[in-house]
């Protein structure tokens, strides 16, 4: 099967929850990820939050056009979610349909 990101929610600065094609679903920080210069828009917390998966790259991409893997963010290590049950969830930034 071919990886895809099928949905990505923003939790933080660099954080994002993913759900892959394959049902996992793990909350990660990009931010060992944003070396060079495509990615230096995305170290501003603001402009990071402008994520959005793409339905054709199955992944997710900013309007610089910087994009990451599937895999690559599949790898990095799952973060813990922090303990606050009076928390609203957060917005579902897109979701991606129609890809197996």
């Amino acid at each position: 099967m071919i990886l895809h990101v099928v949905e990505a929610v923003v939790c933080g600065p660099h954080s994002l929850q993913f759900t892959f094609n394959d049902g996992t679903r793990k909350r990660v920080n990009v931010l060992p990820l944003l070396a060079g210069p495509v990615f230096e828009l995305l170290r501003d917390p603001d402009y990071f939050a402008r994520v959005v998966v793409d339905p054709v790259l199955g992944t997710v991409v900013w309007p610089n056009e910087a994009d990451f893997a599937p895999e690559a963010l599949y790898d990095l290590p799952a973060e813990e979610e922090p303990v606050a049950p009076d928390r609203p969830q957060p917005e579902v930034v897109t979701t991606l349909q129609g890809v197996s």
